[in-house]
């Protein structure tokens, strides 16, 4: 038999972890982590066109990608890259081209690239860093999930054991998952701070975090609060339930 107290931590617990899953698998998807801002002239510019037809159907290079990320209104998340550039117009020229936004994403074994001490000279050498962080920002939010599912795993077993002792190890698979996503963020801004570093933008050009990085980073104290509400409920339940042992056997 579950207390009302721990019965309303479990349930308030799994709430906030709903909603950190929901966020952090939205922020995954989804590629505003990052957003440029370009003076309105690079969009009119003669090439406007072809540096989006490079971007879309050119080789895979990082020098390459964020130029021309700096040039058009680009935005970077952890699986796709965007650009803004003038749709197909007509033989005239329109003196307000429609905006057409222009998505690509970054395929498994590019995730898995090398980063170069100066991005797209290969000679430079490997960037062992920023290579290491592109990585663990890409796998992190997979590990967060995958422990958030294990855990989802593990207190449906608890349920149909009419169990509340699983529900410490509920807790510390939650916890776990909060610190991987605050590990994505963590690398994902020392990574671009570290690119902004090597790849100086232009001038003119703004850069700023995007909506989708805020998601992750509030999912990542949601899973730390369900997780102490889990680890609560599974101590305090446990402590309970051996004074009402010893107090039945005294």
């Amino acid at each position: 038999m579950v207390d009302n107290r721990y019965a309303t931590a479990l349930v308030i617990g799994s709430v906030l972890s709903l909603l950190a899953t929901v966020y952090l698998s939205v922020a995954v998807a989804t590629q505003h982590w990052y957003q440029y801002r370009s003076p309105p002239g690079n969009h009119e510019a003669s090439n406007a066109s072809e540096l989006r037809e490079d971007f879309i159907n050119g080789e895979f290079d990082e020098k390459a990608y964020s130029d021309t990320l700096f040039r058009l209104n680009g935005t970077l998340g952890l699986w796709w890259r965007c650009v803004q550039a003038p749709g197909q117009s007509h033989w005239f020229k329109e003196p307000d081209p429609k905006m057409v936004t222009q998505c690509v994403s970054f395929t498994l074994p590019q995730q898995f690239l090398p980063k170069y001490k100066e991005p797209g000279n290969h000679n430079t050498g490997e960037d062992l860093l920023r290579t290491y962080l592109w990585r663990c920002q890409f796998l992190l939010p997979l590990v967060s999930l995958a422990f958030v599912f294990l855990s989802g795993l593990v207190g449906v077993c608890a349920c149909l054991c009419r169990s509340i002792t699983p529900t410490l190890a509920v807790g510390v698979l939650h916890l776990l998952a909060g610190l991987c996503s605050l590990g994505t963020v963590c690398c994902f801004l020392a990574g671009m701070d570290l690119l902004h570093r090597v790849s100086v933008l232009p001038d003119s050009v703004d850069g700023s975090l995007g909506w989708s990085l805020y998601l992750a980073l509030i999912s990542s104290p949601l899973q730390m609060m369900a997780a102490a509400l889990f680890l609560w409920a599974a101590r305090s339940h446990r402590q309970n339930y051996t004074r009402m042992t010893a107090y039945r056997v005294a």
